[in-house]
Order: structure tokens, then C-alpha cells, then sequence
């Protein structure tokens, strides 16, 4: 009994230098020892639980303990004055609400009295609540922003982020539409009347381009041009074509194709970089737990039983996702080398189905792309308006077929890889942005052998003018016309199955009662099909903007209408979803796949600019051997100083330092990623290390009250 004490007084006074009790030293000593609230209160890690409050003794201690009591009050009134002389604001300190207001208030008490402190001081606050001001009111002018927290709190965050994406590219395409407006369309009117198209009888040895057509123009005729941008439509501006050759109108349109990529590519990114923190957030093993859920993600601040309840469904979600992706983990945990091997031959098995799949679709397309124009000159097409229509559409049908098709068949495969529900939405994505993003490139592609012959500059039709310019007189306005109608065709299909298929099943779900009527009633917000949709529409646009300068126009009145036609859909049509997945998955995959997607878009349009040749009877950039020849002419005109800065900065005395210079920059960067890194795995062990002296501590404690009346 005697040798317990003693060695844990030994401990005791090797660990914070305190006396140990007077029954292990075996003198008579008046002072108790150290209670259990003592010894919690002194820990490092119980540091930001001090107080209650200014005034108010710490958690634990209580009244009856006078000396303990005094020198705790003693000590806590110091570190409480040391507080109040805090620069921070009283929302940083480790108090309760109830505390940090009554700080504020008696702060603002002082600086009216006393004033309020040094100039400096005045600046930086007044700087502070610009900030949180501007920042405040930023967030206020967000459209929908109560509609997204309303279906966040209704059917989960993931069906959020898709809402969440669309506002973000309605932004894109404001501002693109913005530009437009202020770089193309003013300089336009500005510099005189546009003219006229040219005629047919125009000599010219790439040919004539005529896009009006002559005599009486039918109903039929007219609904067709609507739709496939033809006709009237041709020479309008919506088109390349109607611009005219004025050298500043020419550098104006090719700048601003350039400022709306470098504007999507930045905000993209800044998107991105939001997303990935959230992202390494989410998915660290601190963050994920239980207890941070059940605990720390409750917000005080909420007010009305509505917000109640929706933040309560938006928990119920997350905690749903963690339980079902434990399971999974379990059982992958406890299968052994034969049951392993097995899944990886379904997974192999099921790839080769999905390559299967896509190799088909783009062959498709790529058939339906190249026969288009064979089919449009057989006579039989030519009387049947529709079935003109029907075969001008040939491709979009096509693409718009596998990307409904397909999706239903990867969802299908995606539960039976044995993958987390996290992963199969990642796998759903990549495979269904890879289908849509690879049919798009087929299609270009297939423009691009139309347009140049294959590639072969000495071929028949483009020997003379660098293009095929009998088929295509006019290669840039027919590739914005291909993608109007992809743009068009889209929302088409939106609303063919929001009013044919969605609709009519939620009716026949009310007419039929029983199991018949709930099985057809029952639908789901699918978002990943329909991310993927936004992401491959504004693809579309980036492709084709600089070729249908409206395009992005287009594509904000289409976002716009559906927008409400989804919110629509969503609340009176489909329920929350059986299963969900991690918003962090949508708030760093998502944009990513957007910049996929601006990146791809990027090829066509730069080789378009730097190496076709434009078109010789329409268009700003007529006359020149390339789009981009219009810069340096342009160039030629300016000052000498301001040629010579400027052609500077294209030639390699002003190309390697700067690589040299972003290198170094990189390295440092990467240097000091790795430096926090390792400091914050160093802070990780610190805090388990500190875990395990509180435990120890506590054990002690324990120890020594239990012994303590005994004794």
C-alpha cells in the first residue's frame, strides 16, 4: 500500500513539478492534494475550455475549495485580464456566446468614451468591417440562394451541387455574354452599317457564298432555318460570317476570345482550389469521424423551425454516406486472396464491356457526321422538310442517343465492381464525361477532315484556298451552326423528358395505387447524368463562341429556363435519394471536369485561330493567311517602342527567364508544401502525445483521491 503512492508521487512531481501529497512524502503537510478538476483545468489540451466567461470560475472547481479555490481564482484572473487586453476580436475568444456579447458591447462602450485607439488601429478595423461588409453583400446578391439551401436540406447535398454548378456557369455566361456585347457587337454598329452578304456572282477563286436564299420562303422553311441556323439566321450576328474586315473590330473579336477563356480558366480554378480544401477536409480521418458530426456540425446560430429541420436532414445525410461507405469497407476488409481475385476479374471483365460500348457510339457519330451532307442532296430529303430537318440533326441525334443510352448501362455495371458508393460515382462520371466529351471531339473531328480534306493541303478542293471551300465556303460559320443545333437540340431534350417521360410517370403513379403505381411514381434526381449534361453544354459553347458569338447568350436564357424546369422536376416528381454521396466529391470533381472540359475546348479553337486559313468571302479575318496574322499587322501600326516591347516578349530572351523564374517559384513552393507538411505531421504526434499525458495524468489523479482517505 505504501509503494503505490510513492511511485506515483514520483511521477506526480516529475510531471508538472507539483508537491505530492503529504501521506507519500511521510511528513505531515496541511495542504491537500491536487484534485481531479485541478488536474484536468491544467492540462494543455482542456486550454480553450477554461472559462465560462469573464468573472466565472473554471469547469470543475468548486466553490467549497477556499485555498485551491483561491489560487485557481488568483490565476485565472490574471490570464483573464491578460485576455481582455487581447487585440483579437471577442469572437476568438474561448468563450460562450452570452460572454463574447457582453465583451463586444463593453468594447464599444470604451472606444466611445475613450476613443478608439491609434489611427493604425482605426484603419486596419475600418478595413475589417469594409471586408466582412462587401463580403456580406456579395453573398446576398446570389440568386436562389435560399432554394439551394432548401433542396441541400431536402435531398441532399450532392443534388445541391448540382444547382450549386449552375448558377456558376450562369455567371461564366453573363460575363462571356458581357464582353460580347461590349468588344464585338458595339464595334460593330460603331464603325458603320455592316454590309451586305456577297453575291453570287461575286468572282473569286475560292467561290461565291450566298446564305440568303431566293424566292418564296415557306413557314416550313422558315421553322427549319430556326432551327438549324440557316437562312436568315446565316447572315445575322449571330454567325462569324456577318462581321465585317475592319482591323480593330478584328482584334477586338480575337481578344475577346481569348479574355473569356482566361476569365472561365481563373474562376474555374478558383473553384477548384475551394473545392479541394473541402475536399482534403472531408476526407481526413479527424474531419469524417462521428464525433464530428454528432458534435461540431450543428450551427447555433440558426433561427425558425425551417432552417432546424433542413440542417437536421442535411446531418441525417452525411451520416447516412459515412455508414454506408463503413460497410463496404468491412466486408472488403474480410475477403480472402480467391474472393479477391474475383472481383478483379468482374472489374476487368465489366471495362471491357464499357470500351465495348463507347467504341461503338463514336462510330456512330462518326458515321452520322461524315453521310450528312451525302444525305442531304438525295431528292427524296430535299421534298420532305422534316425528314431534311431529321437528317441536318443526323449527329446531334446520334450524340444526344448514346448520352441517354449509355449512362443507364455504366450505373448498371458501377454496383457490381465491389467499389464504395463514393467511388462508383466517380467511376459513374469519369465513363459518362469521357462519352460525352469524346463525342464531341469525334464530331470535330469529323468537321476537321471536311474542312481541311483530311489534313492534305495539296488535295483537289484545297489546293486553291487552303479549306474545302466548295462544300464550305463559309468552314467557320457551318461549325457555329453545328454547334447552335448541339445547343439547341439539348434543350430540346430536356424538356421532351421533363414533359413526355417525368411528368406523365408521376401521374400514372397517382392513378395507379398499390406496388404498380409506387414503382413507376418513384424517381430519383440522377446528378451525375445531369452535371455531366451542364458540363458537356457549356463545352458546346466554349467550342463554338468564337465561330456564334451569341452563343453564350443562347446558353444564359437556356440555363436560366432550366434552372426553374429542374426545381420544377425535382420537388414534384422525384424524392430524396436511397443513396448518396460525399459533397466534397462534387465540390473538387465537378469542376475539374469543367476544366477538362475548357481544356479540350481550347484545341479546336486554337488550331482554328493559329493554322487553318479563315474564310475568303465572309468573316473579320478575310484576306488573311491565318486568324492570328491579324495581330502582328496589327501590331506593325503602333509605335516603334511599343513593337519592339512587344515582339520582346515572343522571342526567348524574355521566354527563359521566365521559365527559370516560375521554376524556382515552383520549387520554393513545393519546398515549403513539403516544410507544413512535415510540421503537421510532427503537430499530429504532438496531440497524440498530449492525449496519452492527459490519460496518464488522469489516471494519477484518480489514483491519489481514491488512496487519499484510505491513508
Amino acid at each position: 500500500m505504501e509503494e503505490n503512492p510513492t511511485l506515483e508521487s514520483e511521477a506526480w512531481g516529475s510531471s508538472r513539478g507539483w508537491l505530492a501529497p503529504r501521506e507519500a512524502r511521510g511528513a505531515p503537510c496541511p495542504s491537500p492534494g491536487p484534485s481531479l478538476s485541478s488536474v484536468l483545468n491544467e492540462l494543455p489540451s482542456a486550454a480553450t475550455l477554461r472559462y465560462r466567461g469573464p468573472g466565472v470560475l473554471p469547469w470543475g472547481v468548486p466553490e467549497e475549495e477556499e485555498e485551491a479555490g483561491g489560487r485557481s481564482r488568483k490565476a485565472f484572473t490574471e490570464v483573464t485580464q491578460a485576455e481582455l487586453q487581447d487585440p483579437h476580436p471577442s469572437r476568438e475568444l474561448p468563450w460562450p456566446m452570452q460572454a463574447r456579447r457582453a465583451h463586444r458591447q463593453r468594447n464599444a462602450r470604451d472606444q466611445v468614451i475613450y476613443g478608439s485607439g491609434t489611427r493604425t488601429d482605426q484603419w486596419a478595423r475600418l478595413l475589417r468591417r469594409s471586408k466582412e461588409k462587401t463580403k456580406e453583400g456579395l453573398q446576398s446578391l446570389q440568386p436562389w440562394s435560399w432554394t439551394l439551401k432548401r433542396i441541400g436540406g431536402q435531398f441532399g447535398a450532392g443534388t445541391e451541387s448540382y444547382f450549386s454548378l449552375l448558377r456558376f456557369l450562369l455567371l461564366l455566361n453573363v460575363l462571356a455574354s458581357v464582353l460580347m456585347a461590349c468588344m464585338t457587337l458595339l464595334p460593330t454598329w460603331l464603325g458603320g452599317a455592316p454590309p451586305g452578304p456577297p453575291g453570287s456572282n461575286t468572282s473569286s477563286p475560292c467561290g461565291s457564298y450566298n446564305p440568303h436564299p431566293q424566292g418564296l420562303v415557306t413557314f416550313a422553311t422558315q421553322l427549319f432555318n430556326l432551327l438549324s441556323g440557316e437562312g436568315y439566321l446565316e447572315w445575322s450576328p449571330l454567325f462569324y460570317g456577318f462581321y465585317p474586315p475592319r482591323p480593330r473590330l478584328a482584334v477586338t473579336y480575337l481578344c475577346w476570345a481569348f479574355a473569356v477563356g482566361l476569365i472561365c480558366l481563373l474562376l474555374i480554378l478558383h473553384r477548384s482550389v475551394s473545392g479541394l480544401k473541402q475536399t482534403l477536409l472531408a476526407e481526413s480521418g479527424d474531419l469524417t469521424s462521428y464525433s464530428h458530426r454528432v458534435f461540431s456540425a450543428w450551427n447555433f446560430g440558426l433561427c425558425g423551425d425551417v432552417h432546424v429541420r433542413l440542417r437536421q436532414r442535411i446531418i441525417l445525410y452525411e451520416l447516412q454516406v459515412e455508414l454506408e461507405e463503413t460497410v463496404v469497407r468491412r466486408q472488403a476488409a474480410v475477403r480472402t486472396l480467391g474472393q479477391e481475385a474475383r472481383v478483379w476479374l468482374v472489374r476487368v471483365l465489366l471495362n471491357l464491356l464499357v470500351i465495348t460500348l463507347l467504341g461503338g457510339a463514336f462510330y456512330g457519330i462518326y458515321w452520322a457526321t461524315e453521310n450528312t451532307v451525302a444525305l442531304q442532296e438525295k431528292s427524296l430529303v430535299q421534298q420532305l422538310p422534316l425528314l431534311k430537318l431529321v437528317v441536318n440533326y443526323l449527329p446531334s441525334i446520334f450524340i444526344a442517343g448514346v448520352n441517354f443510352v449509355l449512362p443507364p448501362v455504366f450505373k448498371l455495371i458501377a454496383p457490381l465492381e465491389g467499389y464504395t458508393r463514393s467511388l462508383q460515382i466517380v467511376f459513374i462520371l469519369l465513363r459518362t464525361v469521357f462519352l460525352r466529351l469524346a463525342s464531341l471531339v469525334v464530331l470535330l473531328f469529323s468537321l476537321w477532315e471536311q474542312i481541311t480534306c483530311g489534313g492534305d493541303s495539296e488535295a483537289k478542293d484545297c489546293k486553291t484556298c487552303g479549306y474545302n471551300y466548295k462544300e464550305l465556303p463559309c468552314w467557320e460559320t457551318v461549325l457555329g451552326q453545328e454547334m447552335y443545333k448541339l445547343l439547341l437540340f439539348d434543350l430540346l431534350t430536356a424538356l421532351a423528358v421533363a414533359l413526355l417521360i417525368q411528368f406523365p410517370r408521376k401521374l400514372l403513379c397517382g392513378l395507379c395505387p398499390g406496388a404498380l403505381g409506387r414503382l413507376a411514381g418513384t424517381q430519383e434526381f440522377q446528378v451525375p447524368d445531369e452535371v455531366l449534361g451542364l458540363i458537356y453544354a457549356q463545352t458546346v459553347v466554349w467550342v463554338g463562341s468564337f465561330f456564334c458569338p451569341l452563343l453564350p447568350l443562347l446558353n444564359t436564357v437556356k440555363f436560366l429556363l432550366l434552372f426553374y424546369l429542374k426545381k420544377l422536376t425535382l420537388f414534384s416528381t422525384c424524392s430524396p435519394a436511397a443513396r448518396t454521396f460525399r459533397a466534397s466529391t462534387a465540390n473538387f470533381f465537378f469542376p475539374l471536369v469543367l476544366l477538362l472540359g475548357l481544356a479540350i475546348s481550347s484545341v479546336p479553337l486554337l488550331y482554328s485561330i493559329f493554322l487553318i486559313p479563315p474564310s475568303k468571302p465572309c468573316g473579320p479575318f478575310r484576306g488573311q493567311s491565318s486568324i492570328w496574322a491579324q495581330i502582328p499587322e496589327s501590331i506593325s501600326s503602333l509605335p516603334e517602342t511599343t513593337q519592339n516591347f512587344l515582339f520582346f516578349l515572343g522571342t526567348q530572351a524574355f521566354a527563359a527567364p521566365l521559365l527559370l523564374i516560375s521554376s524556382i517559384l515552383m520549387a520554393y513552393t513545393v519546398a515549403r508544401a513539403n516544410s507544413y507538411g512535415r510540421l503537421i505531421s510532427e503537430l499530429k504526434r504532438q496531440r497524440e502525445t498530449e492525449a496519452q499525458n492527459k490519460v496518464f495524468l488522469a489516471r494519477r489523479a484518480v489514483a491519489l483521491t481514491s488512496t487519499e482517505p484510505a491513508l
